[in-house]
């Protein structure tokens, strides 16, 4: 039986990485509902962010999934049914015009150009914009998007039609996951199909690192968007809903990823490179180093200390191979495991044989013979 030695090292964080000389609260912004998250999706602050409420335009990142998911770009589309009649934010397409799917999706998410959505749709859908529709609600449930409801492509105000800041984070993360969409989202002008852009995502002019992605509005949305914001390698979103206007949006969103940005950082918590632990090898006076089997890195709270816990035994059996897991070093934030990984053997070492027993109890014998006639002798 291994016997295990845990070795407790409290506050190591605060000792070894950068922490932040502020714990400012969140800021407060004038919205319906906010969230601020990471990459991987873990939520950082949010307020009301399960409240269904109307998101405008922003509805066309789902528009965008489902023709990218079912199309290719260059793929060239005809322009047909409801399309060139759809008003609001347009682009302005004539009837049997045709145009690529790029060309329509750029149109759609930089412009906010709701005859694109619409002419995507139709192309889709078959001619059939209600079939595209139902798409849209098929994707938004394979997703887990339990609080949002599809009536639209472009997201005009309609009765149903609806999401949740939560969701929208959730579907933000799913698009960007789409290289072509990745591109589209973050342009800051252009000329498509003939046309100049108009860009409405003011972030990716004012705000510093920003990578996209949509912005919406309506008289029952308000000022909304989902944006993204890469600085030192830390990607963060903030979703805000419900703004009372065009500049308070902007505002709140960069007050929020500032804050974010501020607040938390990737860090490495796990280093490959560093012995945590070392054990006892039998019959031999060396020590076994014990490393972590790879790094882990995660976005933590910058000035909150973790506590990393190291369970190693104290003694190994052999023989041991090199890279052989035989202890465990764990990360926490509070309760909450933010990293984890094995510990194991960083060189291999062979059982001993019974020449090596032999030799190594005759060395410990006399070893302790010469103590006990240090102990007696006189002088």
């Amino acid at each position: 039986m291994r016997r295990l030695a845990l070795v407790l090292l409290l506050a190591a964080a605060a000792l070894t990485w950068p922490i932040s000389g502020s714990t400012a609260r969140p800021p407060a912004v004038k919205a319906k509902a906010v969230v601020v998250a990471d990459a991987s999706g873990t939520v950082l602050y949010e307020l009301h962010a399960g409240r269904r409420l109307a998101m405008a335009s922003i509805t066309k990142i789902m528009t965008a999934l489902v023709t990218l998911e079912r199309t290719r770009p260059n793929q060239r589309v005809r322009v047909r049914g409801p399309a060139p009649s759809i008003g609001e934010s347009t682009f302005h397409l004539e009837p049997g015009e045709r145009l690529r799917v790029r060309d329509l999706l750029t149109a759609a998410l930089v412009q906010s150009a709701n005859d694109a959505a619409y002419a995507l749709a139709a192309y889709v859908g078959h001619g059939k914009v209600r079939a595209f529709v139902r798409l849209m609600n098929e994707r938004a449930a394979e997703l887990g998007l339990n609080d949002t409801h599809y009536a639209r492509p472009d997201g005009l105000d309609a009765r149903r039609h609806y999401s949740t800041a939560l969701d929208t984070l959730k579907l933000a993360r799913e698009a960007m996951k789409k290289r072509l969409f990745r591109k589209i989202v973050r342009m800051k002008a252009g000329v498509v199909a003939g046309r100049r852009l108009y860009v409405w995502n003011d972030l990716l002019r004012i705000y510093p690192g920003t990578i996209g992605i949509k912005t919406g509005h309506t008289d029952r949305a308000g000022w909304s968007e989902v944006a993204a914001a890469k600085r030192d390698g830390l990607t963060l979103y903030a979703v805000l809903l419900g703004g009372p206007s065009r500049s308070r949006r902007n505002r709140g969103l960069a007050a929020l990823l500032d804050w974010g940005f501020d607040q938390y950082g990737r860090v490495q918590l796990i280093s490959p490179e560093r012995t945590y632990a070392t054990a006892r090898i039998p019959f031999s006076d060396a020590r076994l180093p014990l490393v972590a089997a790879r790094g882990s890195s995660a976005v933590v709270k910058l000035a909150r200390p973790l506590v990393e816990q190291v369970s190693a035994p104290e003694q190994v059996d052999l023989p041991v191979a090199r890279g052989e897991q035989v202890g465990e070093i764990r990360v926490y934030d509070g309760r909450r495991i933010v990293a984890r990984r094995p510990l194991v053997a960083a060189e291999a070492v062979e059982g001993p044989n019974l020449r090596r027993r032999v030799a190594w109890y005759a060395e410990r014998a006399l070893d302790e013979a010469g103590d006990m006639l240090s102990s007696v002798s006189p002088f």
